[in-house]
């Protein structure tokens, strides 16, 4: 799941750039996300740039690791991201290096909340091409095996939503 969802690379983490010299960018970017989901209606909850940088940067079940830096240059990765975060703050879960490691598989769950509220961005948005690239990576998480069954019917509504939404406008 996490390699497709945040394109991730297999290995160590590959972030050149340390939490000192992203903290004042990660700051603006959880603002600048915080306060696009205000406007659909999302309480996000607070989240500190060191938990935001952790959560990124930490490992995952597979070995993979996020490009924290993609993430960031992304408006729609970024909601993504914080209604994960959010989500998992819900369920009373510490945010760390070790938070996926900790939970894994019941992830999944925050993960299709993120999800949808990234489509619903993008559709917003009218990005299609957005919508288009996600929607394919969603098809391909069905065929994880760690994807709980109770999640698989939610992912394909969501598939089938969003498609019917592009194929409505074409």
């Amino acid at each position: 799941m996490y390699q497709t969802v945040r394109g991730a690379k297999m290995g160590k983490a590959r972030t050149e750039a340390s939490y000192s010299d992203l903290h004042d960018r990660i700051a603006t970017k959880l603002k600048e996300a915080q306060e696009r989901l205000k406007e659909m209606a999302y309480e996000s909850r607070q989240i500190s740039p060191r938990e935001f940088y952790d959560f990124m940067t930490g490992e995952t079940p597979t070995g993979d690791t996020i490009n924290i830096l993609n993430v960031l240059d992304n408006e729609y990765l970024m909601i993504h991201e914080v209604v994960e975060i959010s989500e998992l703050k819900r369920m009373g879960i510490l945010i760390d290096k070790q938070t996926v490691m900790r939970i894994f598989p019941e992830v999944y769950e925050p993960h299709y909340t993120a999800t949808e509220f990234e489509l619903d961005y993008a559709l917003d948005k009218n990005d299609h091409n957005w919508l288009k690239i996600r929607i394919e990576h969603a098809k391909s998480w069905l065929e994880d095996d760690n994807m709980p069954q109770h999640l698989v019917e939610r992912y394909k509504a969501m598939i089938k939503r969003f498609s019917e939404v592009l194929e409505s406008s074409s």
